[in-house]
Formats: C-alpha cells, structure tokens, sequence
C-alpha cells in the first residue's frame, strides 16, 4: 500500500487514501484537492489548490462547491457526473481534461472525480501542468 507521502494524483486507490490523510498530509500535495460532502458544501481544501487558485481555505470551507466556489464546475462534465454517480449508487473514477476560467485566466487542467457510495466525502483533484 501507498503510504501518506508518496501518494499522487494517479495513485490506483486515492479515494481511500484521502480518506485516512491529515489536513496537514493533504497540504504536502502536489495538486489540488477539494472535499466536499454530500449537500455539495466543502469540508477539505489544500494549500496547493488555495494558492493556485487564489481562493483562502477560510473563504471556500463551508461554501458549496459547484454554486459558490467553482461554478465553472456545474455542468454535465463534473457535477452533474457526481449527481449520476450517486443516483445509481456507483463508484466515480474519472479523469478527464478541463479548462478553469473562473477568477482566472482560462488554465488547462485534469480532474479527477472521485466518489463512492461508503465514502464520507467525495472529491474533485486538480492537476495543474509544470
């Protein structure tokens, strides 16, 4: 098994690894990581995606994800694939290729969409290239 340190954003099995990290784990990532629960409102944010985004872990905790923090996500390709997932009770493993444009200059990116039927949260990862 992967442990804490060495975990990245293709890690096979990172939903359950996320689950067991510490908020100061979940810091020392090299992508983005946002938590959030099932009302859609953010529990966990990392510094990386604080800083790249320009968004303070006190201004988005708490605040849902896909109206207030990125609604450039509310669409078919990412919350509407949690919305699926949940519905038919199934797990959420896909990555795919995206572009940000919200309080920023449009950025390419991939996602990670993670979400499972016993998970507590479910999670958007972001990769941002070099």
């Amino acid at each position: 098994m992967t442990s804490a340190t060495n975990v990245d954003f293709s890690e096979q099995n990172i939903l359950n690894v996320l689950e067991t990290l510490t908020e100061t784990q979940l810091d020392e990532r090299n992508f983005g990581v946002i938590g959030f629960d099932a009302q859609g409102v953010v529990q966990r944010y990392n510094t990386f995606e604080s800083q790249a985004a320009g968004l303070s872990r006190q201004r988005v905790l708490g605040q849902p994800l896909f109206t207030v923090v990125a609604p450039c996500m509310n669409n078919y390709l990412v919350a509407q694939r949690f919305e699926d997932a949940v519905e038919s009770n199934d797990l959420l493993d896909e990555t795919i290729g995206y572009v940000l444009t919200l309080r920023m200059r449009p950025i390419r990116v991939k996602l990670r969409l993670l979400s499972s039927p016993g998970a507590t949260l479910r999670y958007v990862l972001v990769q941002r290239s070099g």
